[in-house]
C-alpha cells in the first residue's frame, strides 16, 4: 500500500468524521502499522498539498494538515460509492460523454483513469457511458484541458449487451471472488481479544482493497447485473466485516490522535 493511497483511505474512513484534520505526528503513528515510515508519510502529505487535497493547519500548537474543500468533496463522493449510500433506483437512462481523445498518451491515460473512477466505461476512445451521472466531470475535463459534450440518453436496444461492451464483467467478477478469498482469512485473524491495532490494520487493508474496485466497477443497477453477481456477494462481505472491525479501529485512531 502506497503512502498517498493510505492517507486518502485514512482521511476518508476515519478523519473526515473527526473534523478532517490531524497532526503530522498522528498521521505518522496511524500509518506505521501499515508498514509506511515517517519520511514516506511526509512526502505523500507534501504531494497531496501540492495537488490541492490538503492544506497546512495548526492544531492545538501542533503542525498538522486539514482537508481542503476539494478534498472533502472527493472523499464524500468516494465514501458514497464504497458504502453505496446513493439511491439505487435507476430510471433507465445512461449518461453519455463524448470528447476528442488527447493525442498525448499519458494525458489520455489519466483522463481514462479519472472517468473510470467516476463509474464510466468506454464504447470508443472518445465515447463513454455510465448508468449514473457523476457530479464533477466539468472539473475532470477542465483539468485535462479537453472539451466534451454530455447527454442524458435512453438506449433503445439491448442495454445489457451495451454495458458488456463498456465493462468486462467476467474479469471483474473474478477479481471480486479473489478479493473475498484473500481478505476472509485476514479478517478472521481479528477477534475480541486480538487488540485494537490489529483490527485497525486489517480494516485499513480491507477498505483499501475494496476501494480499488472504484476504478473498474461502475456499480451497475440490479437490472444490468448478471445473475448472482459476485460484486454483490463481495459488497455484503465488505459491509459486514467493515462494521465488525469499526469499533476497535476507531479506538485505535482516537488514541493516536490524542497522543502528545
Amino acid at each position: 500500500m502506497h503512502a498517498r493511497s493510505a492517507l486518502f483511505d485514512l482521511f476518508g474512513d476515519h478523519l473526515r468524521a473527526r473534523g478532517g484534520q490531524a497532526p503530522v505526528a498522528a498521521l505518522v503513528n496511524l500509518l506505521a502499522p501499515l508498514g509506511i515510515n515517517a519520511p514516506a508519510v511526509r512526502t505523500a502529505v507534501s504531494r497531496m498539498v501540492k495537488q490541492g487535497w490538503l492544506t497546512a493547519a495548526s492544531l492545538d500548537g501542533q503542525r498538522g494538515y486539514a482537508l481542503t474543500r476539494r478534498g472533502v468533496q472527493r472523499l464524500d463522493e468516494t465514501a458514497a460509492r464504497i458504502y453505496r449510500t446513493r439511491d439505487p433506483r435507476w430510471e433507465g437512462n445512461l449518461d453519455l460523454v463524448m470528447f476528442p481523445p488527447p493525442a498525448d498518451r499519458r494525458q489520455r491515460g489519466q483522463l481514462a483513469d479519472a472517468l473510470r473512477f467516476h463509474g464510466y466505461g468506454p464504447l470508443t476512445a472518445g465515447t463513454w457511458i455510465s448508468p449514473w451521472r457523476a457530479g464533477d466531470l466539468d472539473q475532470v475535463f477542465a483539468e485535462a484541458g479537453v472539451p466534451f459534450d454530455r447527454f442524458t440518453s435512453r438506449h433503445h436496444g439491448d442495454t445489457i449487451a451495451l454495458t458488456r461492451r463498456a465493462w468486462d464483467l467476467d474479469a471483474l467478477a473474478k477479481r471480486y471472488r479473489d478479493f473475498v478469498a484473500t481478505m476472509e482469512p485476514m479478517v478472521n485473524l481479528v477477534g475480541t481479544s486480538t487488540g485494537d491495532q490489529l483490527a485497525y490494520t486489517v480494516r485499513c487493508e480491507l477498505v483499501h482493497a475494496f476501494r480499488v474496485f472504484l476504478f473498474s466497477d461502475p456499480q451497475l443497477p440490479a437490472q444490468l447485473c448478471p445473475p448472482e453477481w459476485a460484486g454483490s456477494t463481495a459488497a455484503a462481505f465488505f459491509d459486514a466485516q467493515a462494521a465488525r472491525l469499526r469499533p476497535a479501529a476507531d479506538r485505535f485512531v482516537d488514541r493516536c490522535l490524542h497522543l502528545r
